[in-house]
């Protein structure tokens, strides 16, 4: 616990050469050395700090072997239905048990990340299902009238919380079709109840208390949005940041999360401030501040200054390796929103960097990110030595990213951005016809709805979704609109209670496309408005704002 007070306090270094010290010797430090350096292997994707990462996290579940009950053959036999007499074991070996589910863990996360063939992906799912197996037995424990409680009871408890509630959550947001498959080979999530375990596990006095916190604050500031339709427990979250941003005013991630709280708000000016303040607190993880280059990058994007946003999207090409392809992308994207008059920085030129996307790809586990291969493929009609320019490129990556969730509680905001759209609907216009005309027609329809729909404007914004849907059939490559067009029209209805109407809509974008653009991100935001249609009113707010997916 002084070693994760140094890591919070920005003094990563010297958390980590305390830790080091009794890594061989003690399971807690080896675990926990082997997470900060995981952290960080997760915030670069650089292949070799990934590789030293699975080094040190496989020592660390050795270490944890160690200290495990030693079973006999017969034993391995027998526990197939109840793994140890968990009665029997020693607070030591109860310790030993948790830190080793949580190794596996961490590795199941490290392994997709490293390899690119199937055998990753098996070795990977045997260890997830090894530790999940291990949650769910010491969980029983704990509700064993017989189980009596160590003097470090708290710690292992704090732990015990952690992975059932991460399982039963992560579980709960994928969709139905995915769930189904899992439940076929055991595995079962529930999203009120993981919840609830976290945050019984925040409130602790524990260890793990703080990786609860963070979290939690993911789920509630990012997952949200990312992964649902927006509407997150901002109250929850700034309640559970208030007390770690009291004691640690200058800690990088406590700024990061207070700055992506004012984001969430609508107010951006707060949020830059947040992020530039996180940038300001410590230089030694620059992983931080990467972080932070996104966050102001869309920051300056919803308040249309093209010029800072570009700069911000340049850091991050030069100095990440996240996904160069979309880093480039975006550069391109916010130099092509530039008036004639506007003065292009480095001489760079949209065009160019368009055509150099491609050649960037990525592969991770292999398979592209999915906003990678969404930027390749548009960068592709800049390949002719006759470009159709792409309408509005950062308005549309912003849509991907759900950011009008975000500027939809500003407005000036909703409006500049309207304003936006409302010049490129009329340049479009002016253009010479192509076979691209009804795609970026109907790009620039979708996000027109979404900003109508912000501004009150709901019939407006009713009839900008319906027309992508009855021009389908004309649509020739950006197919992912029409789910989504479906999806956007069914969260309006949704706003006005015409729930019965709502599902039916989600279910058609549900069932009858595949093989789109960003089609796993769509179907976790669809099946996030399924849960919320489906919540019955008497659960009132809070069921909303939760059940996410």
């Amino acid at each position: 616990m002084a070693a994760v007070d140094l890591f919070l306090n920005n003094k990563f270094q010297d958390a980590l050469v305390s830790l080091q010290a009794k890594t061989k010797v003690s399971m807690y430090h080896a675990l926990m050395y082997a997470t900060i350096l995981e952290m960080q292997a997760m915030m670069t994707f650089d292949s070799q700090e990934i590789q030293n990462a699975g080094k040190t996290m496989k020592e660390a579940q050795a270490i944890c072997q160690k200290f495990r009950k030693k079973s006999t053959v017969a034993d391995s036999f027998t526990n197939l239905v109840q793994r140890h007499n968990l009665n029997r074991l020693t607070e030591e070996e109860i310790h030993a048990e948790i830190c080793y589910a949580e190794c596996l863990l961490q590795r199941a996360a490290l392994t997709f990340l490293q390899d690119e063939n199937m055998i990753s992906f098996v070795k990977g799912s045997i260890k997830i299902r090894n530790s999940y197996q291990i949650y769910r037995e010491l969980d029983s424990l704990i509700h064993s009238p017989n189980y009596v409680k160590g003097e470090n009871h708290a710690h292992f408890e704090g732990g015990v919380k952690l992975g059932v509630g991460a399982f039963n959550l992560t579980l709960s947001m994928l969709p139905t079709r995915i769930v189904r498959l899992l439940e076929f080979v055991g595995f079962s999530g529930n999203k009120e109840h993981g919840l609830q375990q976290i945050e019984e596990g925040a409130s602790m006095c524990s260890f793990r208390s703080v990786l609860c916190t963070m979290l939690l604050l993911c789920y509630h500031t990012f997952l949200i949005f990312v992964l649902g339709t927006g509407k997150g427990n901002v109250d929850e979250a700034e309640k559970l940041l208030k007390p770690y941003l009291t004691r640690y005013p200058k800690g990088a991630i406590f700024l990061f999360f207070a700055g992506r709280i004012e984001a969430i708000r609508g107010n951006i000016d707060g949020a830059i401030s947040r992020f530039e303040e996180c940038c300001g607190a410590q230089q030694h993880w620059k992983q931080f501040h990467h972080m932070c280059y996104w966050e102001l990058m869309w920051c300056f994007t919803y308040r249309r200054q093209w010029m800072m946003a570009y700069f911000y999207a340049d850091l991050l090409s030069k100095e990440n390796t996240w996904s160069k392809a979309t880093y480039i992308y975006m550069k391109a994207a916010y130099l092509s929103m530039f008036g004639p008059e506007d003065s292009k920085p480095f001489g760079d030129d949209e065009v160019a960097l368009f055509r150099a996307v491609p050649g960037l790809k990525l592969k991770i586990a292999g398979k592209s990110l999915p906003t990678e291969k969404f930027a390749i493929r548009k960068s592709r009609r800049y390949s002719s030595s006759d470009p159709v320019p792409l309408p509005v490129p950062v308005l549309e990556m912003m849509y991907i990213w759900n950011g009008y969730a975000v500027i939809g509680k500003c407005p000036e905001l909703t409006e500049g951005i309207l304003d936006s759209l409302i010049d490129a609907e009329a340049a479009l216009e002016k253009h010479p016809a192509t076979d691209m005309f009804v795609d970026d027609e109907c790009v620039i329809k979708l996000l027109k709805g979404i900003c109508l729909k912000y501004l009150g404007k709901i019939s407006e914004a009713e009839d900008h979704f319906t027309y992508i849907h009855f021009n389908e059939k004309k649509i020739k490559y950006d197919h992912y609109l029409i789910p989504n067009a479906l999806l956007e029209l069914a969260l309006l209805y949704l706003d006005q209670d015409k729930n019965e109407e709502a599902i039916k809509i989600l279910e058609r974008a549900k069932q009858n496309y595949k093989n789109y653009s960003m089609e796993t991100r769509t179907h976790f935001r669809i099946q996030a408005a399924l849960h919320q249609a489906k919540s019955s009113p008497e659960n009132g707010v809070h069921s909303v704002e939760t059940v996410v997916l």
